[in-house]
């Protein structure tokens, strides 16, 4: 069984899994904001129009880390596809 290729991780790699971080950070913090805020919002009676707000944010915050997740998708998925790409990591196919 031949032994897996050691590959160096570029400052490329480590910028696309710190976004990939931040990303899901934002996804989970927006989630528990949002609902923590939907609560809160309910128990002290908050108008609705806050709802809305925290609605509208949390949607902003969300599309945001999809356009992220994309786009680093896309970079990795162009890493993998170029053979003089400086990292041989990523999918063939």
């Amino acid at each position: 069984m031949p032994k897996p290729q050691r590959t160096e991780i570029t400052e490329r790699d480590r910028r696309l899994v710190r976004q990939i971080r931040l990303a899901a950070i934002v996804m989970a913090a927006t989630m528990v904001l949002w609902v923590g805020g939907q609560y809160i919002g309910g128990e002290l009676g908050l108008p609705v129009r806050y709802a809305f707000l925290m609605d509208l944010a949390a949607i902003a915050a969300l599309v945001w880390a999809l356009v992220v997740t994309y786009w680093v998708r896309q970079e990795r998925r162009k890493t993998a596809s170029d053979p003089q790409a400086p990292s041989g990591r990523g999918r063939k196919g």
